[in-house]
């Protein structure tokens, strides 16, 4: 299999050519074509050697850079068929720019403003350092912009500042007054009777330092995420004017960071990519699949990982490195899911700064660490399956992710093991271990197309939501709605009507009573016999079409014998809702349920531990990613003729797949 087009797997590197003498760098190449290399990102921390200095009177636009370094960079790297990613340097400002300027520094929640010496610790609403980032950046653009060997941009790099200045303070209580209109209007929706909260001026709305109003919490954060979607369109707008059409911008976001609401900004880039990490342990297929599927959720197309450990962090409570193979699961995990690119962070150590101790594919001395090897081999075999990138992930199911519900039961979670984060891989992980292929997609996001969705806490209800999983469920979708769902409107405050609000009618069910759980209760039905942890809703059948799935046991009292979990006919769809927080086992054998009834189907069955994956092309040709995420080895079968193009073998039948190995198959046609 073959493509014309010129798109391939790229394997990179983070590369910081600035750190050393141009003489290293003809080997630092050499061992990057060596490995396989094909793109590196550049120039993300590089302010003060873009811009030594502050720009004196009268200086033209393009006067005051030192850009020949990147430049003789870019086209050594180009010499050896290595393409670049450019980064704009804006989340590192230089000293010379905060000294003049002590006010783009930000402020922390308890008033003392940053240090100088970090990255990200900028005020992202400053005017001044808006007016320093579109010089640098316009500085950049416009001379990179038209390089044939730059592929793509990242803004910034990882937006994760909060600033609470006063300046900060200002914007929000515009923004407010701009959304709400009156005071009245805003003492209304946020109930601020309570507690003699009542405002009778702008300028006494607080940024919230801690637990606030919960209506203030969530305003706080939508002015957040506008904030970083009006910065980092800055960037964007004074790239965009000298970039060619096919140059992308993107920005590295950091998976479950719940900062902001990344759909949101994602809407203004060209591709999504981001930056995983395992941290301390090994990677969980089972779960970091989800953040895979976010982050092509966030465009619903292919992405990046524009970061990742070749072997093991700096940051973590035990830094361990990987075993052998798991950085190859890794990255092929990353493209079973739609990754068109797997850069590592980074080449080599830096002699100094804090990351001294971080994994890198070259050690202080500049030598390869034995992790080189590894990566060497994942670039071979990129380059043997490079068509993968022409593909796309195919889907049928879908879990709904909404930033405003989790900020809403974080806040108030009502138990401290609940997390929303966790409640929504409760769910996926079902469709995780059956290698049924799922979207993590926006609870604002078109339905169509799907058959199954899965809605988990979704706290927060506004009109165009119900309407929407209305009309999914009533075209004959399944929907599948979870507890603590339609609690909230959509300015955080209690709907006046019982769980699960306006979604009641569709569910046929409503929610009598939540009771959070000190102790598991037993929870039972004709699909499995297990227990409720956490939390458990007493649901009264509303509908008449409505069944119960599940009923507790004998327990406290006011759960005993009551309807544990339900589906409602509506329609040529269904709808069920789980009012417990079921244990592992019995949510695998209820999901069964669900997902047969969903119409969705494994790519192929496999033991535990291997990950089986599809990817399609606009042909339709299908290609299967077989993955042994364990360190024993495992059978599988693959009942149709194929090529394995790691291997290049073909065949059909039951196989072996040696710990940690990977096959990409594609099926060979009977007739030849």
């Amino acid at each position: 299999m073959t493509t014309d087009s010129g798109k391939k797997l790229h394997l990179g590197v983070a590369y910081y050519p600035e750190h050393w003498s141009e003489e290293r760098w003809l080997e630092d190449i050499r061992l990057m074509k060596e490995a396989g290399i094909s793109v590196v990102r550049m120039g993300e921390f590089a302010w003060s050697t873009f811009e030594p200095g502050p720009p004196e009177a009268g200086l033209g636009e393009d006067e005051g850079f030192n850009f020949d370094w990147l430049d003789w960079a870019i086209a050594l790297l180009a010499e050896s068929g290595i393409q670049t990613v450019l980064g704009t340097p804006t989340a590192s400002p230089p000293a010379w720019l905060t000294s003049r300027y002590p006010e783009i520094l930000a402020v922390d929640e308890y008033g003392r403003r940053a240090q100088h010496g970090n990255r990200c610790h900028y005020c992202v609403n400053s005017s001044q350092y808006h007016q320093a980032v579109q010089r640098i950046v316009t500085a950049m653009a416009r001379h990179f912009g038209m390089s044939e060997s730059v592929i793509g941009w990242q803004v910034d790099n990882e937006f994760s500042q909060v600033c609470y200045c006063q300046n900060c303070q200002r914007k929000f209580q515009d923004f407010l007054k701009q959304k709400f209109g009156s005071l009245d209007e805003l003492n209304k929706r946020w109930s601020t009777v309570y507690w003699s909260q009542t405002y009778t001026d702008w300028s006494q709305i607080p940024l919230p330092i801690g637990s606030h109003n919960p209506g203030l919490m969530l305003e706080h954060k939508r002015f957040i995420t506008q904030s970083y979607k009006t910065f980092q369109k800055l960037q964007i707008d004074c790239l965009r004017q000298f970039l060619p059409d096919h140059v992308w911008v993107t920005h590295n976001y950091m998976g479950w960071f719940d900062g902001f609401d990344h759909y949101q900004l994602a809407e203004d880039l060209g591709i999504a990519s981001w930056d995983w990490y395992v941290g301390m342990g090994h990677p969980d297929y089972l779960s970091s699949g989800a953040m895979h599927d976010l982050v092509r959720g966030f465009k619903r197309k292919n992405f990046w990982v524009m970061e990742t450990q070749p072997g093991h962090v700096n940051w973590a409570p035990v830094n361990n490195s990987l075993n052998k193979g798991e950085t190859r699961t890794m990255a092929w995990h990353a493209v079973a899911h739609g990754a068109e690119a797997i850069l590592y962070w980074q080449w080599r150590s830096a002699p100094g700064g804090q990351e001294q101790f971080h994994g890198t594919v070259l050690d202080a001395s500049g030598q390869p660490r034995p992790i080189y090897e590894e990566i060497k081999q994942i670039g071979k075999e990129f380059a043997k399956a490079g068509f993968i990138a022409e593909s796309q992930v195919p889907t049928r199911a879908a879990i709904l992710f909404d930033y405003e519900s989790l900020w809403s039961l974080k806040w108030q979670p009502q138990h401290e093991d609940f997390d929303y984060i966790a409640h929504l891989l409760h769910y996926y992980r079902p469709f995780a271990k059956r290698n049924i292929p799922v979207d993590v997609i926006s609870a604002d996001s078109s339905l169509a197309g799907y058959s199954l969705v899965v809605a988990p806490a979704l706290a927060i209800l506004n009109e165009k939501r119900v309407e929407s999983l209305s009309a999914f469920v009533k075209k004959g979708g399944k929907l599948v709605i979870t507890m603590r769902s339609g609690i909230k409107d959509e300015y955080n405050a209690l709907l006046p009507m019982r769980a699960p609000g306006p979604l009641a009618s569709l569910a046929g069910v409503e929610v009598e009573e939540a009771y959070v759980l000190q102790d598991p209760v037993p929870v039972a039905g004709n699909l499995f016999k297990g227990q409720a942890r956490i939390w458990a809703e007493r649901l009264k059948r509303t509908g008449n079409f409505t069944t119960e799935v599940a009923r507790y046991g004998p327990c406290n009292g006011w759960l005993d014998n009551e309807i544990a979990v339900s589906v409602n006919v509506v329609g040529g769809g269904l709808v069920y809702y789980v009012g417990a927080y079921l244990d592992d086992a019995s949510q695998d054998l209820l999901m069964d349920r669900v997902i047969l009834m969903g119409l969705v189907r494994p790519v192929l069955p496999s033991p535990p531990g291997v990950e089986v994956a599809k990817r399609v092309t606009e042909d339709k040709k299908d290609i299967y990613i077989l993955i042994n995420h364990e360190n024993a080895e495992k059978k599988v079968a693959f009942l149709w003729p194929a090529l394995d193009h790691i291997t290049g073998l073909a065949g059909s039948g039951e196989f072996r797949m040696k710990p940690y190995s990977v096959a990409v198959m594609t099926l060979l046609d009977a007739k030849k």
